[in-house]
């Protein structure tokens, strides 16, 4: 069974690439009345507040007509930013040797939490070298990925 973020995507997509942006992945929050699907979005130039709100406006239109989320929700529209959230093996392997942090849905080495930088993507299996020790994570026991972001 496809998972709400997935169904989003492929609905969603055509949209987004319409407008001149990739869409960078999707992340519905459930908080009883406060709900929020969040999307992310990037362009080859990056994105500005202007294209969030565009895109906001275009994406809220379609979600109104198509109503895939039966709940109250906000709809916010950003650029990934610089600690941008990884989603799938895709982006994973672009910032090879780049840090990040995991959140974990099933503890590996005894951690639901890790930091550590990735050394490699195969399929979806994700390897992390965190304290000098690879770490081998299947990306589907990832509930949240993030670069770390360097200053």
């Amino acid at each position: 069974m496809a998972t709400l973020e997935s169904r989003l995507e492929e609905m969603l997509t055509p949209t987004v690439e319409a407008l001149g942006y990739q869409l960078w992945g999707i992340e519905f929050v459930k908080a009883g009345k406060h709900s929020t699907l969040r999307i992310y979005i990037d362009g080859e130039n990056g994105v500005n507040v202007e294209d969030c709100a565009t895109t906001s406006r275009q994406v809220g239109a379609l979600l109104d007509v198509e109503d895939p989320i039966p709940a109250e929700y906000t709809l916010e529209v950003s650029s990934p930013g610089l600690d941008r959230p990884l989603f799938n093996a895709t982006q994973y392997q672009r910032y090879l040797g780049e840090d990040a942090k995991v959140q974990l849905t099933m503890p590996v080495a005894g951690s639901r939490n890790l930091k550590g930088v990735i050394t490699q993507v195969e399929g979806q299996m994700l390897t992390l070298k965190v304290d000098g020790k690879d770490l081998t994570i299947a990306l589907d026991n990832i509930r949240k990925g993030n670069l770390i972001a360097k200053f």
